[in-house]
C-alpha cells in the first residue's frame, strides 16, 4: 500500500491496511482507546464508553482502522463539533494507537487516511484538543498541517488536577475554499 501525505509525499508502508472501522471492530478499537486512558495523557475519559454512546457521537463516513494481517493496531474517527448546520464542516480528531504500534509510522499513515477521507466527506477543518504533556501526538499533528491555535487552560479537573488542553486546527486547502 501507498500512503499519500498532504504535501504529496508517497511512503511506502506494506504491511499495514486501513479501511473503515466496523461495529465488529469494537472489542480491539475499546482495547485500544483504554491502553490510551491508562497513560493519562490522552483524553479526559475515565473509560471507554459502550459501543452505542461511541457510535452516536462519531461520523459515520470517517472512521478508520489500521489493520496488521486483519488485527486493529489502531484507529481514528472524526466527532461533529456542533449541530449547528454552519459547523457541518468542522469536526474533531480522535486517534489512537496500540502500545505496540507506536512510534512506527501507524499514526502517521492513519491520521493521513482520515485527513483524506475528511476531504471526500466535504469537512473543512479539523481539530484536535491535546493534553501539553502528550509531544508524540502534537508533534504527529502537526506532521499532517495541524497547527496550534491556543492553550485552553485548566480546561478539565481529571485525578486530582486541573489539565490544560491545546487546540490544533488544519484547514484544508481544497474544500471549503471559495
Amino acid at each position: 500500500m501507498q500512503v499519500k501525505y498532504p504535501d504529496g509525499m508517497a511512503t511506502p508502508i506494506s504491511e499495514i491496511a486501513i479501511d473503515r472501522l466496523q461495529r465488529e471492530d469494537w472489542d480491539r478499537v475499546r482495547a485500544i482507546y483504554a491502553e490510551g486512558i491508562s497513560t493519562g495523557e490522552a483524553t479526559f475519559e475515565q473509560t471507554p464508553p459502550p459501543w452505542e454512546e461511541w457510535d452516536k457521537s462519531h461520523l459515520p463516513r470517517c472512521r478508520l482502522a489500521a489493520r496488521l494481517d486483519g488485527d486493529v493496531l489502531a484507529w481514528a474517527a472524526l466527532s461533529p463539533i456542533s449541530s449547528r448546520r454552519v459547523y457541518a464542516g468542522v469536526a474533531e480528531v480522535s486517534i489512537y494507537v496500540s502500545r505496540q504500534a507506536r512510534r512506527k509510522g501507524v499514526g502517521l499513515a492513519l491520521l493521513a487516511a482520515l485527513v483524506a477521507a475528511s476531504e471526500r466527506e466535504g469537512i473543512w477543518t479539523l481539530q484536535a484538543g491535546i493534553f501539553p504533556e502528550n509531544l508524540a501526538s502534537t508533534n504527529l499533528h502537526k506532521r499532517l498541517g495541524f497547527r496550534i491555535v491556543g492553550i485552553r487552560e485548566r480546561l478539565g479537573y481529571m485525578n486530582g488536577r486541573w489539565r490544560d488542553v491545546i487546540l490544533m486546527e488544519r484547514r484544508s486547502s481544497s474544500v471549503g475554499v471559495l
